[in-house]
């Protein structure tokens, strides 16, 4: 029986190699999530001018918003705007952006631009979220902008819609959302 075993070792040794040259490399970095709300408290902010903080860098973006490469654009009474360039790391086994891309960059902004119209000590959460992908997002196609608008808002749910389009205007995907507003526990309670 021939001895296999060289041939195979070689084999897998070479795939590695292979595979440790085609490696990509992603270092996020993040600061103590807890600090964000700490210092909006700290300083009497409400949900819009918590947001126009995060976007002049005088408060930490969320976690996710480092981890996705998601940038706060715009904020505005009821109107928010998130933008992200689509790369490899946001591949799917398809050879485009995942789907989560899009999702979570409309529900982003969607949550900002209900954020913006909240009332002071209301928070908010997503209920449902329908999305419509129209055609994808791919790697070297430039920035993305994730838009969203408030349609209503009322004491306990919200409505908004969100769009991802391009910055020539090119629709990628569209969404519309419920949510819930609600005021959070306090620690002590139960």
């Amino acid at each position: 029986m021939p001895n296999t075993s060289d041939t195979s070792d070689t084999q897998d040794t070479s795939d590695r190699m292979e595979r440790a040259d085609s490696e990509r490399t992603l270092v996020v970095q993040w600061d103590d999530w807890s600090l964000g709300p700490r210092i909006a408290a700290a300083r009497g902010l409400d949900g819009i001018g918590y947001l126009r903080a995060v976007q002049r860098g005088e408060i930490p973006p969320m976690p996710i918003a480092r981890l996705m490469g998601m940038e706060l654009v715009t904020v505005e009474d009821g109107h928010v705007v998130w933008a992200v360039t689509p790369g490899e790391r946001h591949y799917n086994p398809l050879g485009v952006a995942h789907g989560s891309l899009a999702f979570t960059l409309m529900d982003t902004a969607i949550g900002g631009a209900t954020q913006t119209k909240a009332p002071p000590g209301r928070f908010y959460t997503t209920i449902e979220m329908k999305v419509n992908y129209v055609r994808p997002l791919l790697a070297g196609m430039g920035r993305v902008f994730g838009e969203a608008t408030v349609l209503y808002i009322g004491r306990q749910t919200a409505l908004a819609e969100a769009r991802v389009v391009d910055a020539g205007g090119k629709l990628y995907a569209h969404a519309t959302s419920s949510l819930m507003l609600f005021q959070p526990r306090r620690d002590h309670e139960q």
